[in-house]
């Protein structure tokens, strides 16, 4: 056994056991990201590069001409690849604005408030739990459809708002928040907004940012749903356009393999950079999920 001094002055006991076990962790770590440094450094490859044979896996000379390239081949057709990312960020923001207000409103009114038939309800919504999104896509169509929605912002925006896993997500966090300082709060005089905003939410920010995480990242990669509900392409979304830029690489040539990269790696930059940003409130919820359970 080996002690080591920490910095605040305790100390960490490391045994040949732990050794093993971080050995091999780290390199699964490093063997699961592979494939993203891949796409990174082919982001990056200038042309010769990508035509190399044997492939490298590290580029040597990177260059950010793929990304011209991607931009050009695209801006030339009708629908600027702008466009693209313009309707994912409109779709994707609205998505988890709406889903965020109406989890944790429907969950707060539903615990605190106790309508009548609330037990009934929650079960609904776990039943809705048994069900994959895609056997509802051909109801939720129709609905849709009837409405005059198809091809528009909406059809996109309405059926991703009411999702049964972040209404349950909210609730187990509302059931922890005390009835006690709600009724303090209203003999002090504020109002059922105020107490909601100024002391509700802030303790759910555990369980809304996990939300923003969970719904950011399956709205920004849907490709299903645009598949279904969009028409015309310049309603399409990056998913899509990624499609049509593989498509393109399938029958041109090797050297669209690096506007392909440099477009999934706009679409992956995102969805990185919110889960760092987010991430210790995620795992502050998965630990209190793993310590509930």
């Amino acid at each position: 056994m080996i002690k080591l001094r920490w910095f605040k002055g305790q100390w960490i006991h490391i045994t040949f056991a732990n050794i093993a076990l971080y050995t091999v962790m780290i390199l699964l770590v490093c063997f699961t990201a592979l494939p993203l440094v891949y796409l990174v450094n082919t982001a990056f490859k200038p042309l010769d590069e990508l035509f190399l044979y044997p492939p490298t896996f590290i580029v040597r000379k990177p260059t950010t001409q793929n990304f011209a390239d991607l931009l050009v081949s695209l801006n030339s057709s009708t629908v600027p690849f702008v466009r693209y990312a313009f309707n994912s960020v409109i779709i994707t923001i609205a998505i988890v604005a709406a889903t965020v207000i109406v989890s944790a409103i429907g969950a707060y009114s539903l615990v605190k408030f106790k309508p009548p038939g609330a037990k009934t309800i929650f079960n609904f919504i776990l039943m809705a739990l048994m069900f994959s999104p895609h056997v509802t896509k051909i109801p939720s169509y129709m609905v849709v459809n009837s409405l005059g929605l198809i091809d528009t912002y909406w059809a996109l925006i309405l059926p991703s708002i009411a999702v049964a896993y972040n209404f349950f997500l909210m609730k187990q966090f509302t059931e922890q928040y005390p009835d006690e300082l709600i009724e303090a709060a209203r003999i002090d005089g504020s109002g059922e907004l105020r107490i909601f905003l100024k002391l509700v939410m802030p303790a759910l920010a555990p369980a809304w940012s996990t939300l923003i995480v969970f719904s950011f990242v399956n709205n920004w990669n849907d490709y299903f749903s645009p598949l279904i509900y969009i028409t015309s392409q310049a309603m399409k979304t990056l998913p899509l356009a990624l499609q049509t830029i593989a498509g393109g690489a399938a029958t041109a040539s090797i050297g669209r393999a690096g506007a392909v990269s440099a477009a999934t790696f706009i679409m992956t930059l995102p969805t990185i950079v919110i889960f760092t940003v987010m991430q210790g409130k995620v795992m502050e919820t998965m630990t209190y999920s793993g310590i509930k359970g």
